[in-house]
Formats: structure tokens, sequence, C-alpha cells
């Protein structure tokens, strides 16, 4: 994986601003804070971000992939104001399952998501290198 940062350009905090890889495509598809009965964990936007996480790499280890293989996230949230105040939360949410690996990424606010009760969803790609 070739992490991409043009010449003179501040290195971005927390994503990627381009990202060069071969191998394995996986494509996971936008994942909500619901455990595995379909009920939402909580209300609270940082423990919907975790719970998304977890369902992003429980999928992910289906492909024998982990958090070093993802590439792109693009996240919808449905409050600018609870993604900020929640913040530094989500921080130490990242490093605990991600790691060091900061994938490109896009987040947009959104007017709401089909699932009730549901504040945040990411969809993710990975590439396992062949």
């Amino acid at each position: 994986m070739e992490t991409l940062l043009p010449p003179g350009w501040p290195r971005p905090k927390g994503y990627s601003n381009g990202i060069a890889v071969s191998g394995r495509q996986v494509y996971v598809a936008g994942q909500i804070g619901w455990d595995e009965h379909g009920t939402i964990v909580s209300d609270d936007f940082a423990a919907q971000f975790e719970k998304v996480l977890e369902n992003t790499l429980a999928v992910l280890a289906e492909a024998r992939a982990g958090p070093e293989h993802i590439v792109r996230m693009t996240g919808y949230i449905t409050s600018r104001d609870e993604y900020i105040a929640a913040e530094a939360k989500l921080g130490g949410i990242w490093k605990r399952l991600i790691g060091r690996n900061y994938p490109t990424m896009a987040f947009v606010i959104v007017a709401g998501l089909i699932e009730p009760g549901a504040k945040i969803e990411i969809e993710t790609t990975a590439v396992i290198p062949g």
C-alpha cells in the first residue's frame, strides 16, 4: 500500500489524500451501529461509531482481511454537532480498533438514514495484497 501525498501538501490528520494498491478487493456495505439482532446498540454517537467499526471488521474478517487492508471509507452522519462533540472519543475508538491505518475518507451529513435511530453509516473498501 502506497500513501499518496503530493509535494508541499500538509499531511492530513486522520486520513490519507490517496492510496495506491494492488490485490484482492473487498467491498463492505454500509454498516450501522446495530448488533447481530438488528438492534441499535445505543443512542450515543460514539457507541454507534464503535459498533460500526466492529461490524466492518467482522465482515472484513470473513474475507481474511483486517483493519490494515482498509483503503477507503465513506461515512454518512445525521448530525455534525454530535460528530464534533464525540471527536475525542472517536479518535480513541479508532486507535483501539483500526490502529495507525488512515485510509482515504469522506464524511457526508445527511437528513437521515434508513434504519430508525441510526446516526452513522460507513461503507468500506479494503484491498488484500496479492
